[in-house]
């Protein structure tokens, strides 16, 4: 029997089966460790989305009429379910990403926080309530699920990422159809059997995997009322655009490219190994991860020789592998780009100080290893693109204030960080950068669930950010109740009077 034959074929989750539907395109899934194709995935088409939307309709009303306390039990079982099978999924993220292991492991138990915050729904929807307004009104407020709302998710979390979408949705009593990343598809469908097991209604949750036909037909979808999206800035500003015009709730996340600023007064080995974990960690395939460090003063000569010497130790190899600290990246496509990145930062005249491309790792898998450029200016390729590799740019500046202006004319402001002893920099730090999210001595600084995560500028479309407060009112909306028990039967007019009605 041929290898061809042996392949696996992944099909969607709808209405709580598997089923190949209208789809007879597919996608290779990679090894990205080896470089053999381990699958294909099945590429919706439009009558595949009309399906899971069809049964997320009709699973609406049973589900949002479901009581709050029985939709934070469903919720709660879920979470065990999901922490009983952390393993499990971690596995199925390194399989087909590339991660390391327990990097895949840490991304499952990020989504796990948002899980752990949608179990708090009845905490969540707690509405507002006034007595005696006015003389026998009383006057509340309370939050209703929107309908069928759908999430568009990337490749580098496939775990994390849709939790950050689908527990909070469904807690508040929406139905969800996901579109993950077609590189990485399985982690979605094992999530979909978790859900299922914990007593989720058929139909309330459905995984349909696709390309550009499956998100236009999501965005499209007259009877879907939201859209999450995670992914590049083209993408988020093309997702936006387009949901809006068809009338719906859209938050998409966009691209990023973070910097962290060092100072002269920085714990220096400290701070290098913080760029090391932020830039290189899952082979800088995180939309969080520190691709420039921006050198203060003195400081740049000592951490480029800190931070090339920390990288040259790293070790490279499959995910799965004992010992390994970086992985491949997801596909051979994405080990061209970059590769090209460093040729181009070579041509335009930056100091490599690591080459990745000189990494040797057994086998076809696609390793690239950690890069390093110094003395990076801002019209460089390098500098200007999202990588979305393990490449880390030093740029050198002469003050705070001039590292501080180079991160505020950046068209992306996800996340951003500064390492100093300083709290007086500090605090002038977090209030003049124009960015969503800061860190103060922290490389990566991801809110826990119970804040929300989002950027600022070409790096968020749609205004609401995800997860934590945020994302419980973007899958809701208010009513308010203004209300009055008469005592006795009273006249149509009881009012005595036809002007615009005031609290007496």
């Amino acid at each position: 029997m041929s290898r061809r034959a042996v392949i696996k074929t992944i099909q969607h989750r709808i209405a709580g089966s598997e089923t190949a539907g209208a789809s007879s395109r597919t996608a290779p899934v990679w090894d990205p460790a080896t470089g053999e194709r381990q699958a294909d995935v099945l590429l919706a088409e439009a009558a595949d989305i009309d399906a899971a939307v069809h049964a997320a309709r009709a699973a609406l009303p049973d589900w949002a009429d479901t009581s709050l306390m029985r939709r934070s039990r469903m919720m709660f079982a879920f979470r065990d379910l999901v922490e009983k099978h952390l393993d499990d999924l971690a596995r199925i993220v390194t399989a087909e990403h590339g991660k390391v292991l327990e990097d895949a492991r840490a991304e499952v138990v990020r989504g796990l926080e948002v899980i752990d915050f949608a179990c708090g729904i009845p905490q969540l929807l707690k509405g507002e309530y006034s007595d005696q307004v006015s003389t026998g009104v009383d006057l509340f407020s309370f939050r209703q699920p929107l309908g069928v709302c759908a999430g568009i998710t990337p490749f580098n979390f496939p775990a994390m990422v849709p939790m950050w979408m689908h527990p909070i949705a469904i807690a508040t009593g929406n139905t969800f159809v996901l579109k993950p990343s077609e590189r990485n598809p399985s982690a979605s469908n094992f999530v979909a059997e978790l859900y299922a097991e914990a007593g989720l209604p058929d139909g309330v949750f459905n995984v349909v995997h696709g390309d550009k036909v499956a998100v236009d037909a999501i965005l499209d979808h007259p009877d879907i009322a939201a859209v999450s999206f995670v992914g590049s800035t083209p993408i988020a500003r093309y997702v936006h655009e387009r949901a809006t015009a068809n009338g719906k709730r859209v938050q998409a996340l966009g691209g990023a490219k973070n910097h962290a600023v060092v100072l002269p007064d920085a714990d220096l080995d400290r701070a290098a190994d913080h760029l090391i974990a932020a830039g290189y960690g899952s082979a800088g395939q995180r939309c969080m991860a520190i691709s420039v460090a921006v050198a203060v003063g003195d400081v740049a000569d000592p951490l480029v020789e800190r931070v090339r010497d920390k990288a040259q130790a790293i070790k490279v190899g499959p995910g799965l592998e004992a010992g390994s600290e970086m992985g491949p990246v997801v596909t051979p496509q994405a080990l061209e780009r970059i590769r090209g990145y460093i040729g181009s930062g070579i041509d335009a005249g930056a100091d490599l100080v690591v080459d990745g491309r000189e990494v040797d790792v057994q086998g076809d898998g696609f390793f690239v290893g950690p890069t390093l450029f110094d003395r990076v200016t801002p019209e460089m390729d390098v500098y200007r693109d999202e990588i979305f590799g393990p490449v880390l740019v030093v740029v050198r500046v002469g003050s705070l204030k001039e590292a501080i202006d180079l991160i505020n004319d950046n068209d992306w402001a996800n996340g951003t960080a500064i390492f100093t002893s300083s709290g007086r920099a500090a605090r002038v730090f977090q209030r003049s950068v124009q960015v969503g999210m800061i860190g103060v001595n922290v490389p990566i600084p991801v809110p826990l669930a119970f804040y929300s995560f989002g950027g600022w500028k070409q790096s968020l479309f749609g205004g609401h950010h995800i997860h934590g407060p945020e994302g419980v009112a973007f899958y809701t909306r208010a009513k308010v109740v203004t209300s009055r028990w008469a005592e006795e039967k009273v006249g149509l007019h009881d009012s005595g009077h036809l002007h615009f009605p005031t609290a007496v």
